[in-house]
């Protein structure tokens, strides 16, 4: 019996969860492109998600990578968004909370003051402007050269561009970003602190 799509509401939590899921955890993040590839070549994405990395096989030492491809990227700009998020919109409780045994309106509610404290904070920090900006639904042309990053074609690709189709999603791009990792000396793991009244 084929399993019941989620409802709205259940997709929101989920894709709050899949964005953190995918900037904090390499597995995810490499299990969702390799979706993504999956479906642009027309193929099922079965075995998408990799094995956990102790279970994998170990690399060949000339597939290894150097310590400098090894060195971490810096998280602090990624945990002060997230704390930022949280301290407007209370987002990490929200993603947080097991909302199962609450009915949808309460969630619904909740979310309206998730949204409304995150989109602000968001405004504060990053300018987000549509990648095309035509309405969703209208006819728009692909010209040869387009950024495959910024455009995504659905449906029956066939042939050489230009290509004409239906806008599904305007996309969205990241201008202005003002993104300041917390002083030196502060934890940037800390993404709330604990309030305990007295």
């Amino acid at each position: 019996m084929a399993e019941p799509a989620p409802t709205p509401l259940q997709r929101i939590v989920l894709a709050f969860y899949a964005f953190f899921a995918i900037l904090f955890r390499a597995d995810v993040a490499t299990a969702v492109q390799r979706v993504r590839e999956a479906r642009r070549a027309g193929r099922p994405a079965l075995g998408a998600i990799p094995p956990p990395e102790d279970t994998a096989p170990p690399r060949p030492a000339a597939e290894r990578a150097s310590p400098a491809e090894a060195k971490r990227p810096d998280a602090r700009p990624a945990l002060y968004l997230l704390s930022v998020l949280q301290r407007e919109g209370r987002l990490v409780d929200f993603l947080e909370e097991d909302l199962a045994s609450f009915p949808d309106a309460a969630v619904g509610a909740a979310a309206r003051s998730v949204h409304e404290g995150c989109k602000r904070a968001l405004g504060e920090l990053v300018r987000i402007e549509p990648v095309l900006g035509e309405r969703e639904g209208a006819v728009v042309t692909v010209d040869r050269g387009f950024d495959p990053a910024a455009i995504r074609l659905t449906g029956s690709v066939v042939g050489e561009p230009p290509f004409r189709g239906a806008l599904r999603h305007h996309g969205w791009r990241a201008k202005d970003v003002k993104l300041v990792p917390p002083a030196d000396g502060l934890d940037p793991s800390i993404l709330a602190p604990a309030e305990v009244e007295l």
